[in-house]
């Protein structure tokens, strides 16, 4: 047996991707390839390989070595000018809705101070263990992963760090063992400080979406944080309008009580895609409460976080 008749013995995908052979002691050795392969389209790569030479006369071993980097993970971050807008709400339902997609995805909880992801999605209690000096994200509903301060310290527990403890702690969490997860949607705090700018600088986003109510204080505050993003050159992927619109249960009459429209105008007049709205509805603040995001489940209040989920779908494969 030589390696010329076991590089006879690969399919012409295979061969492609060689970069070297070698046959010593019954023990075949390759070398592959593996660029731009994501983990499944690698793990089918070394099983093929298994299956051509195993079982070949005089083979009694196959080594198989990948070369090449892993696809970068994707990050998007979800921020908001001011707090109480429903941002971590937004997240968590996005996440559950593109994992339902087919997206392996992951939340960080970049909230430091005011961490809400173990709550609503369900890992409230959950601590996070380690491995080889990496964080381990807890699991989370529909395979979606995630990690928060929530899961370092006991719930409840004021995080009083000044900002560069802070910024050391984000670095943790992104930097954890997420394994095959392909996209990490990052809950921002409010507003445009320590830990914003380190997320920007160090663990650079693909894009942003931006959340806001329809009331112009809002708005104020969501188009400083676009101007943020646009200045240091991450693309801005849309806005999203929260609290847009309440039915009464009792009535059935409609109202906005935090106005309507606001946040499509000034997508508008911003020049970026306005990706929906979500209604101020009770029945989100309940399951959000509970740690069931609606996105979940076939309930109505559901389908808004679907279809915002489909606009980011759209622009991270496109």
């Amino acid at each position: 047996m030589d390696q010329q008749v076991l590089k006879s013995n690969l399919p012409d995908n295979i061969s492609a991707r060689l970069q070297a052979l070698s046959f010593n002691d019954g023990a075949a050795t390759l070398v592959l390839d593996a660029g731009g392969l994501d983990a499944a389209a690698r793990a089918a790569l070394e099983l093929a390989v298994h299956a051509a030479l195993e079982g070949l006369e005089g083979v009694r071993e196959v080594r198989v070595a990948l070369m090449g980097e892993k696809p970068r993970r994707r990050i998007v971050a979800i921020g908001s000018g001011k707090g109480g807008v429903g941002k971590s709400t937004l997240t968590a339902n996005l996440a559950v809705a593109l994992a339902r997609m087919g997206f392996r995805v992951g939340v960080v909880d970049a909230d430091i101070y005011g961490p809400s992801q173990p709550k609503l999605l369900a890992s409230e209690g959950i601590r996070a263990g380690a491995a080889e000096k990496q964080l381990l994200p807890v699991d989370g509903p529909e395979g979606v992963k995630v990690l928060s301060m929530g899961h370092l310290v006991d719930p409840g527990k004021a995080i009083a760090w000044r900002g560069p403890m802070a910024a050391g702690a984000l670095g943790q969490l992104m930097e954890a063992g997420w394994g095959d997860t392909e996209l990490l949607l990052v809950d921002l705090p409010p507003g445009t400080g320590d830990v914003q700018l380190t997320m920007i600088q160090r663990h650079r986003p693909d894009g942003a979406v931006i959340v806001s109510t329809p009331q112009d204080l809002a708005l104020i505050d969501a188009k400083r944080a676009i101007q943020l993003f646009d200045q240091v050159g991450v693309p801005v992927i849309g806005l999203v309008e929260n609290m847009a619109g309440y039915i009464c249960p009792h009535c059935g009459k409609g109202s906005d009580p935090f106005g309507s429209g606001g946040a499509e105008s000034a997508a508008a007049e911003l020049g970026v895609p306005f990706l929906g709205r979500i209604p101020l509805a009770m029945e989100i603040r309940e399951a959000s409460d509970a740690g069931t995001p609606p996105a979940a489940s076939a309930a109505p209040e559901g389908a808004s976080f679907h279809a915002i989920a489909g606009g980011l779908a759209g622009w991270l494969r496109g």
